[in-house]
């Protein structure tokens, strides 16, 4: 592991159970969400053969935290 922080490589992933949001309208326009080893991962739906973006316990939280203060709303105006 690099600076304790996984890379996706180092992962098993065959056993993650993803998460896809109901947001997403069954269209497969959405992201995925699952948990390894106590790491958060994101991943694409219309492409789960890429490899996910792994997040420290700490980097999820602020993320979360973030888009519960609307701090990324800009991003439903694309």
């Amino acid at each position: 592991m690099s600076n304790g922080k996984p890379t996706p490589a180092e992962l098993d992933l065959s056993d993650v159970e993803w998460v896809v949001s109901s947001y997403s309208g069954g269209g497969g326009d959405c992201v995925r969400i699952g948990v390894k080893d106590g790491f958060a991962l994101v991943g694409d739906t219309k492409n789960p053969d890429r490899p996910p973006h792994v997040f420290t316990p700490s980097e999820a939280r602020a993320l979360l935290q973030g888009v519960k203060a609307g701090e990324f709303d800009f991003l439903l105006d694309l």
